[in-house]
């Protein structure tokens, strides 16, 4: 998460959709992957999270059948959940697609009972900081060194979410 992208008409934005992700998708996911890291994920790592069962991929469409925006790799199991990726495209940045990716996966995640989410974001971060906490994210760790390019601590989230 990063400085707002350049205005878009408020239309537009409204008009972004959430959607199961595709394989047609995977591409436009990695795009974006490749543009939002600096140890960006291949893009074999997506198509397989496609054939998990225990992965929750949504994406953020510009439209019903639009380009992908954004996008969130989530799993669910035992009661628990990990949110290992949110991203979304440069100049669609700062207008709300990464909270709404954000609060759908919540929403996901409790509607499968899961009592305790969690995630890692570089401590350099402090945008993706501010809106995790929003959302009820506190600090419970630190991963020392687990980011590279450049080498950084990851701080470890977690939420717990009421029933």
């Amino acid at each position: 998460m990063s400085v707002a992208g350049p205005a878009l008409d408020p239309a537009r934005v409204a008009g972004v959709q959430l959607v199961p992700a595709t394989r047609a998708q995977v591409d436009g996911i990695a795009a974006i992957e490749q543009c939002s890291f600096s140890d960006p994920w291949p893009t074999s790592a997506f198509i397989e999270a496609l054939r998990n069962e225990h992965v929750w991929f949504v994406v953020a469409t510009d439209g019903p059948k639009g380009a992908v925006v954004g996008y969130v790799v989530a799993w669910f199991v035992a009661g628990e959940g990990e949110i290992a990726n949110v991203a979304v495209r440069p100049e669609w940045r700062g207008h709300g697609i990464g909270a709404r990716l954000l609060d759908h996966t919540i929403l996901e995640a409790r509607e499968r009972a899961v009592e305790r989410l969690f995630l890692e974001v570089r401590e350099s971060n402090l945008a993706a900081q501010g809106l995790y906490a929003s959302r009820g994210f506190q600090q419970v760790g630190r991963r020392r060194g687990y980011y590279r390019r450049p080498n950084e601590d990851a701080l470890v989230l977690s939420a717990v979410l009421a029933p």
